[in-house]
């Protein structure tokens, strides 16, 4: 059974940086497809940002240029860098892996920016 587990989110001003960290086990992390995607509240779940089993990267256009994914296949750790925060970006952060047509979800993360 996969299981994910994200961490690192919390209460931020605008402008400030956080770190996400989702962390997989249960299987073999690197021929996963991963991803980032946020919900918040009254709205429906979005992607922010994928990671593919190859490295190669996709970003929502709302955090290109700040946002930043990542994944350690050594550490089964897939990581999002967050910079230059806004309100807008307020959201529970859930990590995703996809073996299609699986998914697998973790628990969420809330992220709050707020002055």
């Amino acid at each position: 059974q996969v299981q994910l587990v994200e961490s690192g989110g919390g209460l931020v001003q605008p402008g400030g940086s956080l770190r996400l960290s989702c962390v997989a086990s249960g299987t073999i992390f690197s021929i996963y497809d991963m991803g980032w995607y946020r919900q918040a509240p009254g709205k429906q779940r979005e992607l922010v940002a994928t990671v593919t089993s190859r490295g190669r990267t996709n970003y929502a256009d709302s955090v290109k240029g700040r946002f930043t994914i990542s994944r350690d296949n050594a550490k089964d750790t897939m990581f999002l860098q967050m910079n230059s925060l806004k309100p807008e970006d307020t959201a529970v952060y859930y990590c995703n892996a996809r073996l299609s047509p699986v998914d697998y979800w973790g628990q969420g993360t809330q992220v709050t920016v707020s002055s």
